[in-house]
C-alpha cells in the first residue's frame, strides 16, 4: 500500500494512537487490536471452561514456543535462545544474579542507565558486595569516546558489563557490539537491555558481540505488560546453572534430579499469564507480517530525524539526543521551562502522550511508525509557543465549562 492509506490503516487498528500524538512508546507502545482481542479470547476461554485439563496446559506449551519464534523473528535469532520472562528488568535480573559473583567483583554500566538496569546492579552491591562502577559516556553521542571509557575501565578485571542499547535518557545509540567485543577479550560478559531498542530499530542479534540481550514486551514490540523476553547466547546459556528455577527450567525430572533444558529455556524459571504470551505472540507477529519490520523501523527512524530536524531550528530550544546518532528517541528542554511544567503543557495543549526524564530534567518523545508528519508539526507549533514564553508570560490555555442541569460549571 502507498505509505499513506498503509499509515491510516495501521492507525485504525492501533485504537490508542486517536487518543493523542502517541508519542511514548518508550514508556508502553499502543497496543494492536487483535492482541486485545486474541487475549480476550484467550481469557473468555479459560474463564468457561477453566485451566486445569492437561491438553490446556500442553496447548499453552505450544503458545509459549510461537511467542518464542515471535520474538525471535523480530530480532533476528534461533527461538532456541530466546526464553520468556516477565519484563527487561526480569530478565537482567534472570541472567546477572546467574553468574558467579565474589565480594569485590566489578561490574560496568554507563552514566546513563535507567532503574531497571541499576536495581539488579544495587542488589548485587547490597547483597554480595559487588562493585557498581559508572563508566561516564557523555551523552551516548561520541561512539570512539563511548569505547575509549569502557577500554580504560577494562584495564581492570570485571565480571560484566550491563549497558543499555540505546540510552533512555538522551536515546543516544550505544556501539553495544563494539563494547561486547572488549567485555569478551577481558574475560567478562556483555549483558545489553534492548528496551528502546527491541522493536524501534534494526537488531540482529545473531550479530551482536554480546552474552545477553533482555528486551520488555510492552513497549516498540506493542504487547502486554508483565511480559518480555530474553536472548542467552547458546555456549553462556549452556555453561550456566541459572539462580532461579522452577518446573519449566527443566526438560525432565528423574529419581536423581532434573536435566536442565539446552538453550535459553533455561531462565524460564517461572508460570506465565496465558492471555499475555499469547498477546506478546501475536504483537511480534503482527509487527513482523502484517506491518513489515524494515519498513516500520525505516518510517520511524525518519520520522525521529524530522522531528529532532524541526525542533533543533527552534529558538530557546535545545537538545540532548546527539545528532547522527539517534534511535527513535529525541529529548530535548525549552529554556526558562522545568521538564515536568513543559510536558504537561504540551500534553495538555497538543493532546501530546509523553513524557519527562527527570534525571537529565528534559521532555522526550518517542517517535513510532503510526506517526504522522502533522502531528510532529502540531508538537513542534507548540514547543514553538512554550518557547517563546515563560511559564508565567505563556497565555492561558482555552477551557470548555460543561455545565449540569442547574447551569453550574461540573468541576
Amino acid at each position: 500500500m502507498p505509505d499513506p492509506e498503509k499509515v491510516e490503516a495501521i492507525r485504525r487498528l492501533l485504537p490508542a494512537t486517536a487518543a493523542g500524538i502517541y508519542l511514548n512508546a518508550g514508556s508502553v507502545g499502543p497496543m494492536p487490536a487483535e492482541t486485545q482481542k486474541a487475549m480476550d479470547d484467550q481469557a473468555a476461554n479459560e474463564l468457561a471452561v477453566g485451566r486445569a485439563k492437561v491438553e490446556q496446559f500442553l496447548a499453552f506449551m505450544d503458545r509459549m514456543a510461537e511467542a518464542r519464534a515471535a520474538v525471535a523473528a523480530v530480532m533476528v535469532a534461533d527461538p532456541d535462545d530466546i526464553a520468556l520472562t516477565h519484563s527487561a528488568t526480569d530478565g537482567l535480573n534472570l541472567v546477572t544474579s546467574s553468574l558467579a559473583w565474589a565480594p569485590g567483583d566489578r561490574v560496568l554500566t554507563t552514566n546513563h542507565e535507567h532503574p531497571g538496569v541499576l536495581g539488579p546492579l544495587q542488589a548485587l552491591r547490597d547483597r554480595l558486595g559487588v562493585i557498581v562502577e559508572q563508566v561516564d559516556v557523555g551523552n551516548g553521542g561520541d561512539d570512539e569516546r563511548t569505547i575509549a571509557a569502557f577500554r580504560s575501565a577494562l584495564e581492570r578485571p570485571a565480571r560484566a558489563v550491563v549497558v543499555s542499547h540505546v540510552l533512555w535518557t538522551t536515546g543516544a545509540v550505544l556501539p553495544v557490539g563494539r563494547i561486547g567485543r572488549l567485555a569478551r577479550d577481558a574475560g567478562a560478559k556483555a549483558i545489553v537491555d534492548g528496551a528502546q531498542a527491541a522493536g524501534a530499530i534494526p537488531v540482529m542479534l545473531e550479530d551482536l558481540d554480546v552474552d545477553a540481550y533482555a528486551m520488555p514486551g510492552q513497549k516498540w514490540l506493542l504487547g502486554p505488560e508483565g511480559m518480555g523476553a530474553l536472548w542467552v547466547r547458546r555456549s553462556f546459556a549452556d555453561a550456566t546453572v541459572p539462580s532461579t528455577a522452577g518446573y519449566l527450567v527443566y526438560s525432565s525430572f528423574t529419581s536423581e534430579g532434573g536435566t536442565l533444558h539446552a538453550g535459553a529455556r533455561r531462565f524460564e524459571a517461572t508460570g506465565y499469564h496465558r492471555p499475555s504470551v499469547i498477546g506478546l505472540a501475536r504483537s511480534c507477529g503482527w509487527l513482523s507480517m502484517f506491518v513489515g519490520l524494515p519498513w516500520a523501523t525505516e518510517r520511524a527512524g525518519r520520522l525521529a530525524a524530522l522531528a529532532y530536524d524541526r525542533l533543533a531550528a527552534i529558538p530557546g530550544v535545545s537538545m540532548l539526543t546527539p545528532a547522527g546518532h539517534a534511535g527513535t528517541l529525541v529529548t530535548f528542554r525549552i529554556g526558562g521551562w522545568g521538564s515536568g511544567r513543559a510536558a504537561g503543557e504540551l500534553s495538555s495543549r497538543a493532546f501530546a502522550i509523553l513524557r519527562n526524564i527527570p534525571p537529565v530534567d528534559a521532555v522526550r518523545i518517542s517517535v513510532g511508525f503510526w506517526n504522522t508528519e502533522s502531528e510532529l508539526e502540531t508538537l513542534a507549533r507548540t514547543v514553538e509557543l512554550l518557547a517563546a514564553h515563560t511559564p508565567d508570560t505563556i497565555p492561558p490555555r482555552r477551557t470548555l465549562a460543561i455545565l449540569g442541569s442547574d447551569g453550574q460549571p461540573i468541576s
